[in-house]
């Protein structure tokens, strides 16, 4: 899908001296942390849960000090509305309705993520998804390199060579996967160009969207390196299915010559398809901007009861690594102990100048 760009000023390039973009899947990183700390039934002061926004904030700390973004943009769906949803009305259709806990810390996550100072985008009728598509094309078409932060697959499709996810798994952001294309074919066998047909003919059971009945992962990807995409599995189904029986067996070819398999995949396809033109916002060349303010970092923090978090994200949202117990910095401005603080900082690893090349 192409588009013109949204109009506004003349952009910058969004990693400039060579720091990438950060893009943060804000509804995947806070669904996780809700059912992670849940146990924790963390709340502040006026009684309104707050562990799915701590979480969230302390994976998007994590993964800024990893990363060493120039700027970071988080999106979230819109809650009310889904252009996926009026065309494919099963679409998701089997989840049950969000916990009103869930539903709270969903609308109090982006209020306090623009108080922190980063980039939030809300696309109207659309899905976080669509925001990381939209920055990482933005962001390529101005030449600079972009980090996506998910814990979803749907990514995967948007890998490439200038493009990579970090695929938030257990153990946190320091244990999970930084995915390239290399990387993503030695996990799955299959290039991110071909991520897109792999998923539609797997399906994903989580979205209500059947994949073709009898292609799981493995033949998925056993059928892709052989015929290249699904355009050319379906035109050797046209042709009898000789070289589909000689990668899967003549079961699977039988499946897949039933009329509704063709159907799944492209209604999959479909629905799958991330937009990649939406506005957001980036023609700005603050939005998002590191270092940020710091007094909004302290507040943000402090709010949320996060002091463990405070020397990290001095370090990595608010620019303090320069700072030393002689000249603390931005340590001070932030105005916590500038000399205790040190004592753990001082631990740390330095900005990373790139990306760190952790696969596992």
């Amino acid at each position: 899908m192409t588009s013109a760009a949204a109009p506004g000023p003349t952009p910058v390039p969004a990693a400039a001296g060579g720091r990438p973009l950060m893009v943060v899947d804000g509804n995947s990183l806070l669904h996780r942390s809700f059912h992670a700390l849940a146990a924790s039934g963390a709340r502040d002061s006026l009684g309104q849960p707050i562990w799915a926004i701590r979480g969230l904030l302390t994976q998007l700390v994590a993964a800024a000090d990893r990363i060493g973004p120039a700027r970071i943009v988080v999106g979230f769906d819109d809650p009310d509305a889904s252009t996926r949803r009026e065309r494919w009305p099963d679409y998701k259709a089997q989840r049950v309705d969000k916990l009103p806990t869930l539903v709270a810390q969903l609308a109090r996550a982006a209020e306090v993520l623009t108080e922190l100072g980063v980039q939030v985008v809300t696309p109207p009728g659309h899905e976080a998804d669509d925001v990381l598509a939209s920055a990482a094309r933005w962001n390529a078409r101005h030449r600079g390199r972009t980090v996506l932060v998910t814990s979803d697959r749907d990514a995967f499709a948007l890998i490439d060579a200038d493009t990579s996810v970090l695929r938030v798994i257990n153990g946190g952001v320091e244990a999970s996967p930084l995915l390239t294309p290399d990387r993503l074919e030695l996990m799955l066998g299959i290039t991110p160009a071909q991520y897109a047909d792999f998923a539609a003919l797997r399906g994903d059971p989580s979205d209500n969207l059947p994949g073709v009945r009898g292609v799981g992962p493995k033949r998925a990807a056993a059928l892709l390196k052989r015929f290249g995409s699904a355009d050319a599995l379906f035109a050797d189904v046209d042709a009898g299915g000789r070289a589909i029986t000689d990668v899967v067996g003549p079961g699977c070819r039988a499946r897949l010559c039933e009329a509704d398999a063709r159907a799944a995949w492209r209604r999959n396809r479909a629905v799958m398809r991330m937009r990649d033109d939406l506005p957001v916002g980036l023609h700005d060349p603050d939005a998002g901007r590191l270092p940020l303010p710091a007094r909004a970092v302290r507040r943000t923090l402090l709010a949320h009861d996060l002091p463990a978090t405070a020397t990290l994200a001095a370090r990595a949202l608010a620019g303090a690594d320069d700072a030393t117990p002689e000249q603390p910095g931005v340590l001070d401005a932030l105005g916590w102990d500038a000399s205790a603080q040190w004592r753990t900082r001082r631990q740390l690893p330095p900005l990373p100048e790139r990306l760190q090349p952790t696969l596992f």
